[in-house]
């Protein structure tokens, strides 16, 4: 059996989203391989969804590709990792194409702590339909993170700087708090919300607080635990719950598992949140 069908034989892919999330994770996981192989690690730290999928544990599937830069660097370039990214998927007999492009304030954040000068490419592979994954640098991160080398196993082993998890979760709680979406509610931010809370982890309020100054939604420099739980509060009673559940349901192998959900249970779980300094 190749490396490839083994990876792929982790999921089910007897139904269309999940051949699709099955395929797409493992194009991930190679991508990240690749990036390995081309020192990027060295220079940039893996958060977000897709981030805590991999690495975390977390049970839903995840689209893009997020990463920090471990220092602002403006002149930040992707292109000369796109060679051993290329290199990593021809090895398992799979060509991609790699598009760059530089996105700019007036196309739109998809998340509030992506500057205007964020850097993305996105990789595409043509199976039945043309299966995409975004990847996205900051290139002048908010900083006063910490990171932790996580092991992955297939294509080969190898170790991916990740945000450790208190600054994964504050990251998500900038995004789930001040993410402008006009009507379409991103209802992952609320299971990972959720699963943050079951798994017991603290938020680091000293990287939020970072984040909110350089996204311009704080600005002083402190925010007190009353403070945040009086806005997270504000943001479950503006919460669409129907919405937020189509949006993710697609990426979960079961769907009923969000049955619980509405304005009262998200409030008890806001209640649980433990918060830590630094």
């Amino acid at each position: 059996m190749s490396v490839l069908q083994q990876m792929l034989g982790k999921y089910d892919t007897t139904t269309t989203d999940g051949a699709l999330n099955g395929l797409r994770e493992v194009m991930q996981e190679v991508a990240l391989a690749g990036l390995y192989r081309g020192g990027f690690f060295n220079k940039a730290a893996f958060y977000g969804g897709t981030c805590l999928r991999i690495f975390y544990g977390l049970p839903r599937f995840s689209e893009d590709l997020d990463f920090s830069l471990l220092a602002s660097d403006a002149d930040f370039s992707l292109e000369p990792y796109f060679k051993s990214v290329r290199d990593e998927f021809a090895a398992l007999g799979i060509d991609v194409e790699i598009s760059t492009k530089k996105k700019t304030v007036s196309t739109g954040i998809e998340s509030a702590f992506l500057k205007g000068d964020t850097r993305l490419f996105s990789l595409a592979v043509h199976a039945e339909k043309t299966v995409k994954i975004k990847f996205e640098v900051d290139t002048q991160p908010p900083l006063g993170f910490s990171t932790e080398e996580k092991l992955l196993l297939q294509p080969f082993s190898f170790y991916a700087k990740c945000f450790s998890l208190p600054d994964l979760f504050a990251g998500k709680m900038h995004a789930l708090l001040y993410r402008k979406w006009k009507s379409r509610v991103k209802g992952r931010d609320w299971f990972d919300f959720e699963w943050y809370i079951r798994k017991g982890i603290p938020m680091n309020l000293s990287h939020f607080i970072v984040r909110a100054r350089q996204s311009g939604h704080l600005l002083e420099d402190r925010l007190t635990e009353q403070d945040f739980r009086e806005m997270l509060e504000r943001r479950i009673d503006a919460l669409d719950v129907a919405a937020a559940k189509n949006d993710v349901s697609r990426f979960l192998k079961d769907a009923a598992a969000l049955n619980i959900w509405s304005r009262e249970y998200f409030k008890e779980l806001a209640l649980r949140i433990t918060l830590k300094e630094g």
